[in-house]
């Protein structure tokens, strides 16, 4: 399946690495012009880059999509330079700390839900009304398996990706009738660096045969592929997916979630 996204515009937070950086790829690949958003310099200038040389007109905005004032602006550039938004990828996120509940620091849990569920907030409150004024759009947060599952060892992350699932479904239903869709994908493991240093912190020195087990868990054997998760997310924005909305959508190998 191809997609085509020519002449549209699209935002990708937490664009510079994994699951970001893929889905930015395969939106300039498709056409789109692609704002790229990460709070790191470097690695979201690498993505910029790499989407130009697919073809895109593609630009990067460094932000922390945990503050409203840093969100609005690379809404207003993309607006300003290309006047018009036309997907949403609500992609920046951050595990947080491998620990117990017990564990946890207050300014730990805080800081795990400003970038988990505020950025996904602000993201859609400061896009939102573009794609109203549009009558058209499409926002793809990004969940996971721990929006419907118990994850040790990981509560504010689980307690976050659960909130995204919820700001997901009752924001869909305040703009449907506005010609917008709102979903979202919930992966389960994905071959990321984040993943790697998660496994790194549960399993310190055997990391890699808890990936192995975790694999061997999976109905078809292994973690998900950043591009296979991209995929997914192209899907979601696109017109084939016009009666979709409101949805949590897992890809996950066939595990139960």
């Amino acid at each position: 399946m191809s997609f085509n996204f020519s002449g549209q515009v699209a935002i990708v937070t937490g664009a510079g690495t994994g699951i970001g950086r893929a889905a930015a790829l395969a939106l300039a690949r498709a056409g789109a012009r692609v704002l790229a958003v990460d709070l790191q310099s470097a690695q979201g200038e690498e993505t910029a880059a790499l989407a130009t040389d697919c073809g895109s007109d593609a630009r990067f905005v460094q932000a922390d999509v945990s503050q409203s004032d840093q969100v609005a602006n690379f809404v207003r550039v993309a607006v300003d330079t290309w006047g018009r938004i036309d997907v949403l990828m609500n992609n920046a996120g951050w595990q947080g700390n491998i620990a117990a509940l017990i564990d946890c620091t207050d300014e730990h849990f805080d800081r795990v839900m400003a970038i988990n569920v505020r950025g996904t907030y602000l993201g859609m409150k400061h896009t939102l009304p573009v794609m109203i004024r549009q009558l058209r759009g499409a926002v793809v947060n990004t969940g996971s398996l721990a929006s419907y599952t118990g994850t040790r060892m990981l509560a504010p992350y689980t307690a976050s990706k659960h909130a995204v699932l919820g700001l997901t479904r009752a924001t869909a239903h305040e703009v449907a009738r506005e010609g917008i869709r709102i979903n979202a994908v919930c992966p389960g493991p994905v071959d990321t660096a984040m993943l790697r240093d998660i496994e790194a912190a549960q399993a310190p020195g055997q990391a890699d045969t808890l990936r192995q087990r975790r694999s061997a868990s999976i109905p078809d054997g292994r973690y998900a592929s950043p591009e296979e998760v991209a995929n997914l997310m192209l899907y979601l924005a696109s017109d084939l997916a016009s009666h979709i909305t409101g949805q949590g959508i897992q890809i996950n190998g066939g595990s139960h979630g």
